[in-house]
Formats: structure tokens, sequence, C-alpha cells
């Protein structure tokens, strides 16, 4: 039986692992407020059975073990009564094969090994890699579209138009601040957004993305940033997809799939 010394250890390593576990349940679900209702389900199990602590299992392992006991138990993607963007990405998600997205979640965003999302699905190494192999696979092949960046170091603006472009998908141009943003957005809607938080002139990505929002809420947002901490707060309304530099292509991808499905439409505060 865990003394309080180790009881205060794990509440205080749980806590610290919450924002990307909010961060994973929000991506999963595509909504803010449904994955914090799962994440805090994850919260309530534990306090009373906290045995998936004991499988000499990492503790970010172990804790999204047990927020997929929950989800397996109840989870739904989107809600029956959902309409707009959730509403297409129900019919998209009913064409993928069972537990590839949160198989391809777990492996890029949150950047566990396939033997790691195995143990956090109840799955052997080899089932957990075909299982990111088909995701990847379908999801990519399942919604194209155009896509605006928003970001002004110029290289990573040209590495993120190759890796989008090579997944098939249209650019609508590079704005490398909030002005030129908003300004790009009024020539062509994109169906997605990829925006950096802090731009060429000092300007907010993320007053751009507000700015757009206003116009046309239903598009999806993906922030890339060296500062997760400033949206993963718990504070404010966050974006279901925030991706860290430095990024990997497979992040990226994963990222721009899943936000296909599924819209960040909250207006954040700079």
């Amino acid at each position: 039986m865990p003394n309080d010394a180790d009881r205060s250890f794990l509440s205080a390593r749980v806590a610290e692992l919450l924002p990307f576990l909010r961060r994973y349940a929000r991506a999963l679900t595509g909504s803010q407020s449904t994955g914090d209702n799962y994440v805090a389900a994850t919260l309530e199990a534990l306090l009373t059975d906290r045995s998936v602590f004991d499988q000499a299992l990492d503790e970010k392992v172990a804790l999204f073990k047990a927020f997929h006991m929950i989800w397996e138990s109840t989870g739904a993607p989107v809600e029956d009564s959902e309409d707009g963007l959730a509403k297409k990405a129900q019919s998209h998600l009913s064409r993928l094969t069972k537990n590839t997205r949160e198989a391809l979640l777990l492996h890029t965003i949150e950047e566990f090994s396939a033997e790691e999302v195995g143990a956090v699905m109840g799955d052997t190494t080899e089932d957990a890699q075909a299982l990111i192999d088909t995701a990847r696979r379908e999801m990519e092949d399942s919604v194209t579209g155009r896509v605006m960046v928003i970001e002004d170091e110029a290289i990573i603006a040209m590495d993120l138009q190759d890796i989008i472009g090579d997944m098939g998908h249209a650019i609508t141009g590079v704005a490398r601040t909030a002005s030129a943003a908003v300004e790009l957005f009024s020539k062509e809607r994109p169906d997605l957004i990829l925006s950096d938080i802090q731009l060429a002139d000092g300007s907010s990505g993320i007053d751009a993305v507000n700015e757009i929002l206003k116009a046309a809420g239903d598009i999806p947002v993906i922030f890339i940033t060296a500062f997760p901490e400033r949206l993963l707060t718990g504070e404010r309304p966050e974006p279901a997809f925030v991706i860290t530099k430095p990024y990997n292509e497979d992040q990226v991808r994963s990222a721009v799939s899943q936000a296909m499905f599924f819209a960040s439409t909250e207006t954040l505060h700079a």
C-alpha cells in the first residue's frame, strides 16, 4: 500500500501531466468541454482506484491508460446531437478503422512509442504499430482542403507548405503578421489554419485567428508554437490542436488530418 509520501508524489506527477492529457482528450473528441469531461471522469476514477500506477508503467503511460479505460467504456467521438463541423466529423469517423485515431494521436501528438501506445490501449506493440499505420493512411485519404499558414520564419513556412502539399492539400498562402493573415483570409477562405503565436512584427497569431474566427467560426485551427504553456493553461478556452516546436513531420500530418475532422473555434485571448 502506498504511503503518504508516495501518494503525494503521484498526485504532483498527475497534476504535472494533466495539461497533456487535456490536450489529447480535446484532440480526440474535437471539443474542449467534452474532452475535459473525460479527463474529469478519469481523475474521479483514480481517487478510488490507482492500481494502474502499480503496473511498472511510466506515470504518463499509466495516466493515459486510466483515461482509455474510461474512454473505451463510455467514449464517443462526438455526440449525436452535434451539428456543423462535429456532424461532418462523425460522418468521416464512421469510415475509420476502430482505435486507429487514438493510436495515431498517442504516437504523434503525445510522442508515445508504439510499445507505449500498446500499453495505453491494451494492445501488443505490433498491433499498435499496425493501428498507427492504418490511421495515417485512412485519415490522409479521407479529407483534402485549403490550408492557410501564419508563420514568420521562412524556413518553417516552407517546410509546412511541403508537408501540407505532400498530403494533397492546397495552400491559400503564407502570412507573416496578424494583419497580413486577416487580409489573406479575406481573399480566399481556407478550410484549415496553421498558426504560430509570435509573429514577425511582434503581433500575435492568436489575435489574427480571433479576428478571422469572428467572421468564420467554423474553421479548425492548429497552433504551432515554442510556448505551448501559453495555451495549455486550463484558465481560458484552449485550442484542440497544439504542436510544440521543434515539431516533426508526423506530428504535423496527424494534427492536419485530425483538424480536418474537428474544429477548434473557441476565441482565445492573447
